[in-house]
């Protein structure tokens, strides 16, 4: 298996097709085009190996279910990564991460509870295979998109 550093993992990214939102460490974040000028982080990383790890962060934010609890936020998110698990995907790290108002650090505009889920691959093909399924799962628990 090859070995690559982050630059040369990001350049090879670029050449398959993925956009890259930014590098952090020894992980690239992949970029979600909103609009044609727009770019947001998708929630899919890549992180570098041996072996690669496929990453996919899913959550649910606190302004959509206002009345769960965190137990049943989390619950929310499990409930959306049952297809990722079933494609070999396993839960790696839940976190809570509270949203900021930029003009104003005191207040939190939303909390966003996160599960991070991982997938080994061991072959750079076989990753970004892994990253193009990541890029298509569903991120977000939302009343829009789930029938109570």
């Amino acid at each position: 298996m090859a070995s690559y550093t982050p630059q040369q993992l990001k350049k090879a990214l670029v050449e398959a097709g993925f956009e890259v939102f930014r590098t952090r460490g020894d992980e690239i974040v992949l970029a979600e085009r909103v609009r044609e000028n727009l770019i947001m982080d998708s929630g899919v990383r890549l992180r570098i190996g041996p072996p690669f790890q496929v990453r996919l962060v899913l959550r649910a934010q606190r302004t959509e279910w206002p009345s769960d609890d965190e137990a049943d936020l989390f619950a929310r998110v499990r409930e959306i990564a049952t297809v990722a698990l079933s494609d070999g995907f396993v839960e790696v790290n839940a976190h809570v991460a509270p949203v900021k108002d930029p003009a104003d650090a005191e207040r939190t505009l939303d909390t966003f509870y996160e599960i991070t889920y991982s997938r080994d691959e061991s072959e750079l093909a076989s990753a970004f295979e892994g990253l193009r399924y990541a890029l298509k799962v569903e991120k977000s628990a939302s009343p829009r998109t789930r029938q109570e």
